[in-house]
Parts: structure tokens; sequence; C-alpha cells
């Protein structure tokens, strides 16, 4: 009898949106209306030439709905003579009543250090958990990665939600998410399969001429 062949995994490029207005100073959200500020937009072309030089060019390109991931999407999308999918499962999380607050008050909050410490204990108020959203986020690119086997894709999201990304696939808690740093624009590469899944790189923002699992 056969052995029944695994398929190869894909290979998940998660770029998070360029800088926008409130990068570093908002926490935005869900909040409909934000849009690339014109560094962000430099940062999303520069982005779309460092992925097109890649020898194994993406064959889909996925996106949060939100205006910043869609517009950080659509060059690289452009470049690689691609349409963008709009990807719910790729959204912010939903941080409920903190929607729009400044961070320098949030960080005088009591429960900021749960949020950097012991997010997996945390929930916003109205809004998502930290757990939520790493479920979500996981079903939305392993749903991608099923769909794309041997082929690599790009999905445009946010820190949060790639961070959470990277703490699932190398099998680390996610109370440790917050010791990564997702750059505006940067590219995190995860290898996800039904028998694979491993960090091939996080947080890149030079050249991907090097990328390729080992």
């Amino acid at each position: 009898m056969p052995t029944r062949r695994t398929p190869a995994p894909a290979v998940a490029l998660l770029v998070r949106h360029g800088r926008t207005p409130t990068t570093g100073t908002i926490l935005p959200g869900r909040a409909p209306g934000l849009h690339l500020t014109d560094a962000g937009r430099a940062q999303a072309e520069d982005t779309a030439a460092r992925i097109a030089a890649l020898k194994k060019a993406p064959v889909a390109v996925y996106a949060s709905p939100l205006e910043r991931a869609m517009e950080t999407a659509k060059p690289i999308a452009a470049t690689l003579g691609l349409r963008v999918r709009a990807e719910r499962g790729l959204l912010e999380c939903d941080f409920g009543k903190w929607t729009g607050a400044k961070l320098s008050t949030l960080r005088r909050r009591r429960e900021w250090r749960s949020v950097q410490a012991v997010p997996s204990s945390f929930r916003f108020p109205d809004g998502e958990s930290f757990l939520e959203m790493q479920a979500r986020t996981m079903a939305a690119l392993d749903r991608l990665a099923a769909r794309h086997h041997g082929e690599t894709f790009v999905a445009v999201s946010h820190a949060d939600p790639i961070k959470a990304a990277v703490a699932a696939t190398a099998g680390v808690p996610i109370d440790l998410m917050q010791r990564l740093v997702v750059s505006p624009c940067s590219v995190t590469a995860l290898v996800r399969g039904d028998a694979d899944a491993y960090v091939l790189c996080v947080n890149a923002t030079s050249s991907l001429a090097d990328l390729s699992p080992s």
C-alpha cells in the first residue's frame, strides 16, 4: 500500500503595516480612518521591493481589512502582479474601551503590567483577550497555509497578532510575546504545515535574499 505523502508546508511572510501618524503614541485598534504617513508609504514600497527580490515569489497577498494594512499590502501585490485579498483573521486585536487611548496614559494604569508581563491573563475591557487574538490569528494562518501548500504567501497584519503568531509557532508561552519586537513594515517569516512549524526570521527590515527553509 503506498505511503501517503505529507503536503509540503507553506511559508507565511507576515508584514506589519507601515508607519501611521499614531505609531508609538496611540493604541488605534480597529478604529477606521487611520492611513499611512508618507514615511509609511515609502516603507511599504521598500518592503514590496524586498519581497519581490525573493527567489521564490509569493503567490498570494492577504491583509487585515483596516486601511493601514491594505495600503501596505497594495504595493506588495502590485509588484508581484497580484491582488490584495482581505482576511479578517489578520485584524488587529480588539482593544475595546482602550481603543484610541494614549500609550503614555495606559502605561500608568495598573493593568498595564499584566498586558506586558502576563498577557495570557488579560482581556481588554469590552474587547478581546490575547489568547482569543492568538487563536484567531493562527486559525487564519493555518487556513491560508493549507490553501498554499508548498508555496509562499504574504499576510499583512499588526504587531500584536504577529508577535502572538511567532510565539505559537515557536512553541513558547504567549506570556513571552512582549519580548519580541515587530517594527513597522518588518517581515516575519513562518513555516506552517501539517508536520512542520518553525520560525525563519522575525522583524527583518533589510534584505530577504537569503531567506529559505534549511
